[in-house]
């Protein structure tokens, strides 16, 4: 007897041209200067992308954040309490220079137009990583953007306080420049309609110290998916694009690699990604994809092929 279990899964996988027929016939209702400005550095965004990837998309996380709404009002209903509804949370990861910043900046400006969702705040854990110095104290600063690399009582913290209803709360922020965190300085986030977690390690499980993870807290997550191989070209194409932009500042912690010939910033950005980003993506982060929601997989030139969405 044939085990009638083989080839199940627990996603829905829908190629591109089911999921771009899902699209509203609006039309896109952003302009090319507005995604120019989105676009982050060797993503080919564009407003075919926005319209048969990302409108579906946005269309279903009104859905659920709908539908967490009205869960909201059935169970104040059932207790006989009033209470304002707490914030609907996505959390977004996957690679360094997978793209998932583009994604994140892009739901928001796209859901933001939703009049039932129109605040909504981005927060990326760049800020909840250890200062450097602390990193320099602990002996782990080649292991910047794993996990225990960053301050995860309190991103679980911040996190917690915004799924629990606090009037504010606020994030520490971290400078790309200065590749650290910019001391004294907040984010305050105010009852958002959505909050978007953006950041590589999101979707990490908790730890063995751990009874809740940051995840846990998520009523939806999204994992930007693409080969090894193709991040490592956006990675290696990415550091040389900025090595004639932010390191030719002379305030910029990579201004070191700005006098380099091509081959040696070729080859500079290649150890990089062996060493460290390839590294954390193999052992941290591609381990966390099956715990997302929905992952998006890209091709060589950034476009979705496929959307996986977990079925319900």
């Amino acid at each position: 007897m044939a085990d009638s279990s083989i080839g199940l899964t627990p996603f829905h996988e829908i190629p591109r041209s089911r999921w771009s027929a899902l699209a509203s016939s609006l039309g896109s209702p952003l302009s090319e200067s507005e995604i120019e400005r989105i676009r982050g550095l060797g993503d080919s965004l564009d407003i075919d992308e926005v319209d048969s990837i990302y409108i579906p998309l946005t269309n279903l996380l009104s859905r659920y954040a709908r539908a967490a709404r009205q869960t909201h009002t059935d169970t104040a209903e059932f207790l006989g309490i009033t209470q304002p509804h707490t914030p609907f949370i996505i959390g977004v990861a996957g690679s360094v220079a997978v793209g998932k910043s583009t994604v994140s900046r892009l739901l928001r400006e796209l859901l933001s137009r939703d009049p039932e969702t129109p605040n909504i705040a981005l927060i990326t854990t760049d800020g909840f990583l250890y200062p450097n110095a602390e990193l320099e104290r602990r002996g782990i600063p080649h292991r910047k953007g794993f996990p225990e690399s960053y301050d995860r009582r309190a991103l679980l913290r911040f996190v917690t306080d915004i799924k629990s209803g606090a009037e504010k709360v606020f994030a520490p922020v971290y400078s790309h420049l200065s590749y650290d965190i910019v001391p004294g300085e907040m984010i305050e986030v105010s009852r958002p309609d959505i909050l978007i977690v953006e950041g590589l390690n999101v979707l990490q499980p908790p730890t063995a110290n751990q009874s809740i993870a940051v995840s846990d807290l998520f009523d939806f997550s999204i994992y930007v998916d693409a080969r090894p191989h193709d991040i490592e070209s956006w990675f290696v194409n990415r550091f040389l694009a900025l090595q004639t932009g932010a390191f030719a500042d002379e305030r910029s912690y990579f201004h070191k690699f700005a006098s380099l010939s091509r081959d040696e910033a070729v080859a500079e950005a290649t150890h990089i990604w062996k060493t460290i980003n390839e590294m954390n993506l193999v052992e941290n982060i591609a381990p966390t994809r099956p715990r997302a929601k929905l992952v998006l997989k890209k091709d060589r030139d950034h476009s979705v092929t496929t959307v996986l969405l977990r079925k319900i």
